[in-house]
């Protein structure tokens, strides 16, 4: 094994390990609906809760890995997430105290994923490097897999609470690994990074932010999608009376998550073919219509539901690391850190409001009973893509990086 791949392979590891309560709360959220007498907006707003401490907290902690090495911000965010799936395991009784504990979780998130990237990036380079960055980032995938799968197996023979504690072990392990397995690595020109980035590079880099705007709407679709799929394919069971599957609501979300793993790959490597910003507009347009059809499919056949929701979530990765890859390349070494920060924050904060929204729209539209509410519900997510890429169409067409 290359010095390259090992470097990625214990990232990767410490990725998914560092992710075992970040999906958690929506693997329980049908259980915890019924405890605590939760209607869409609230579930919701927990959930958006999660992605709202990890906005407030990604500029700064992605910023420091400029002046730090990156293992260390990741170390001690570690922490700070395995604080928060604890406290939530211990005390959380209701809304505003599972919010709190959610948006601390997240927060700990907030230094370990961009981090983490940009260790990567400080420790390998060259042509390989933009392969790496689309393994890495589609790892986040595995991660919530895991998440997912962890806490349906643990629900389904210890309380809630007790599963949470558990799952409260995976960010410490993740610390581990980095220290233990990372070398030590300053990054580049430390003495010239900034703490946040510049307004030259952000407003006069038409790509940069052009990229950046793209991934707050893909989080938008990603993160409402990931909050609510657990609590739509118990509902769909349920509509179409459907007692003998394959698979349980969270296997088969987790399933569903795996097949983001290789989309995510494979998009970055088709981008690369045929054009960055046209796959990823491509990609785009296509969720913004698949995102109505699954939501249509709730009374289809168990199966069939599956596979539309399998189609879309891939549909909505398939832009992911081409996105990721595409900031990194677009911006100087010494701004890395600080834009990723930016990249970041818009993006979760599109995820801490897509939540609440597909809540919001559900209560509105006539509860999570309905049929209906769930078609418009879906119809949320997919609309800032459709935008984004009517939008990116139109404008001037820019040379295609190859990565």
């Amino acid at each position: 094994m290359s010095p390259a791949t090992r470097i990625v392979s214990l990232l990767c590891l410490a990725e998914a390990l560092s992710m075992t309560g970040f999906a958690a709360y929506p693997a329980i959220l049908p259980l915890l609906s019924k405890e605590w007498g939760m209607n869409g907006g609230e579930a919701g707003f927990i959930g958006g809760a999660f992605f709202f401490g990890y906005m407030l907290a990604v500029p700064l902690l992605s910023a420091l890995t400029d002046r730090f090495d990156a293992r260390l911000v990741y170390a001690c965010s570690c922490c700070l997430a395995t604080l928060g799936i604890a406290i939530f395991a211990l005390s959380a009784k209701g809304v505003m105290s599972g919010a709190f504990c959610q948006a601390v979780t997240g927060a700990g998130l907030a230094g370990t994923y961009m981090p983490g990237l940009k260790a990567l990036t400080d420790r390998v380079s060259g042509v390989s490097q933009a392969r790496f960055i689309a393994f890495y980032t589609a790892t986040f995938g595995i991660g919530t897999s895991l998440s997912l799968l962890g806490t349906g197996y643990l629900v389904a023979v210890l309380p809630w609470r007790g599963a949470f504690a558990i799952l409260a072990c995976g960010p410490m392990l993740a610390a581990l690994v980095m220290l233990l397995g990372l070398s030590s690595k300053l990054p580049q020109a430390t003495q010239r990074a900034r703490w946040l980035p510049s307004i030259d590079i952000l407003l006069h880099r038409h790509e940069v932010r052009r990229t950046i705007l793209g991934y707050a709407v893909h989080c938008w679709e990603l993160f409402g999608m990931r909050s609510w799929m657990v609590a739509y394919i118990a509902y769909a069971y349920a509509t179409t009376k459907t007692t003998q599957t394959l698979l349980s609501a969270t296997e088969a979300a987790a399933l569903i998550n795996l097949f983001g793993l290789a989309a995510s790959i494979l998009g970055n490597e088709a981008a690369a073919k045929i054009g960055r910003r046209r796959w990823i507009a491509g990609s785009m347009a296509v969720a913004g219509v698949l995102c109505w059809i699954a939501g249509i499919a709730s009374s289809w056949p168990w199966w069939l539901m599956l596979l539309v929701l399998g189609l879309y979530f891939m549909c909505i990765m398939a832009d992911s690391a081409a996105l990721t890859v595409g900031l990194i390349q677009a911006t100087p070494v010494t701004e890395r850190g600080a834009v990723m920060g930016v990249y970041s924050l818009l993006g979760f904060a599109a995820g801490c409001l897509s939540p609440l929204v597909f809540g919001m729209v559900l209560d509105a539209a006539g509860s999570a009973g309905s049929p209906w509410a769930w078609i418009l519900a879906f119809g949320t997510l997919g609309t800032g893509g459709l935008v984004w890429s009517i939008a990116s169409t139109r404008s001037t067409p820019q040379p295609s990086t190859s990565g």
